[in-house]
C-alpha cells in the first residue's frame, strides 16, 4: 500500500525532507478584537522577502533537548518563543503557546520548511517591540481584518499560510478566543500544500486536504466537487466547502 499524500489522514504531520520550523502568532486584545504581531522581513533576503510575517524560524540545534527523544513537539515549541525573543523581543510563556495548524509547502519548492504554527498572548501587552532592523525592517500589531484589507489593496505582502491564518482568526473576539478554538497537537491540520493553475489563466490556485482534486496525480481545479483552496488572482480568496 503507497503512503498516504502529505496533509491526508494519516500522513506524519512532519515532513522528513523539509527543514522543522516553528512559528508564533503573538496576541493582544483591543476593543476592537484581538490584534496579531507581523514583521517585514528585509526585501533582499532569499526566502521571503519582503513579506510581512509572524515571528518564526527554524529549530535550531539549541532547541533540541535529549530527553525529546524522536518527538519534534518540545523542539518547535522552543525555538517558536525563542524567534519571538530574537526577531522581536516580545516575551512568549512556552505553557501559554497552543498548536494551531501545520504547514508544508509543495515538493519542487526551495527552502523546504515544516512548519508548527503556534498561537499565543504576549506577557506583556504593552512592551516596546524591538526589531534588529537587519533581517527584519519592520512591525506592526494589526487586527487580522485590517492586515488582509492590506494585502488586496497591495500594500503588504504575504505568504499563503499566513493570509489563510489571518482569515481563520477573523470570527475570534479576544485572544482567549483564540486560544480556545486551537485544536492542540493531536487535532492539528497539516496544510500541505498542491498548486494547479486556473482554467480561466487569472492566476494560482493553492490546494490543501479534502479539495476535490488533491489526492490526484494532476490536480485539476475545475473538478466538480469539494473545494479547500486558495485562489491567487489580483484578489486572494479561501473557499472551503470540504470537511
Amino acid at each position: 500500500m503507497s503512503e498516504p499524500r502529505p496533509g491526508s489522514p494519516g500522513a506524519p504531520l512532519w515532513d522528513p525532507e523539509a527543514v522543522p520550523a516553528a512559528t508564533v502568532v503573538v496576541l493582544r486584545d483591543t476593543r476592537e478584537g484581538p490584534e496579531v504581531l507581523m514583521l517585514r522581513r528585509d526585501a533582499g533576503l532569499s526566502f521571503a522577502g519582503g513579506m510581512w510575517v509572524f515571528p518564526g524560524g527554524r529549530i535550531d540545534p539549541e532547541d533540541r533537548h535529549p530527553a525529546d527523544g524522536d518527538d519534534p513537539e518540545p523542539a518547535a515549541r522552543r525555538a517558536a518563543v525563542r524567534e519571538a525573543r530574537e526577531e522581536a523581543g516580545i516575551v512568549v510563556e512556552e505553557p501559554a503557546l497552543r498548536r494551531w495548524s501545520h504547514w508544508t509547502p509543495p515538493p519542487r519548492q526551495d527552502k523546504r520548511f515544516t512548519t508548527a504554527f503556534y498561537v499565543a498572548p504576549a506577557r506583556d501587552a504593552s512592551a516596546r517591540v524591538v526589531i534588529d532592523d537587519g533581517e527584519i525592517r519592520d512591525h506592526r500589531w494589526v487586527r487580522p481584518a485590517r492586515a488582509i484589507e492590506l494585502r488586496d489593496a497591495g500594500e503588504v505582502s504575504l505568504a499563503p499560510p499566513t493570509y489563510i491564518t489571518l482569515v481563520q482568526l477573523l470570527p475570534h473576539r479576544s485572544a482567549a478566543e483564540v486560544l480556545d478554538a486551537a485544536p492542540g497537537v493531536g487535532a492539528v491540520e497539516h496544510f500541505a500544500t498542491r498548486v494547479a493553475i486556473t482554467s480561466d489563466g487569472s492566476g494560482w490556485a493553492a490546494l490543501y486536504h479534502g479539495d476535490v482534486s488533491y489526492e490526484d496525480d494532476e490536480p485539476d481545479p475545475d473538478r466538480p466537487g469539494p473545494r479547500h483552496r486558495l485562489l491567487m488572482g489580483d484578489r486572494w480568496e479561501y473557499v472551503r466547502d470540504a470537511p
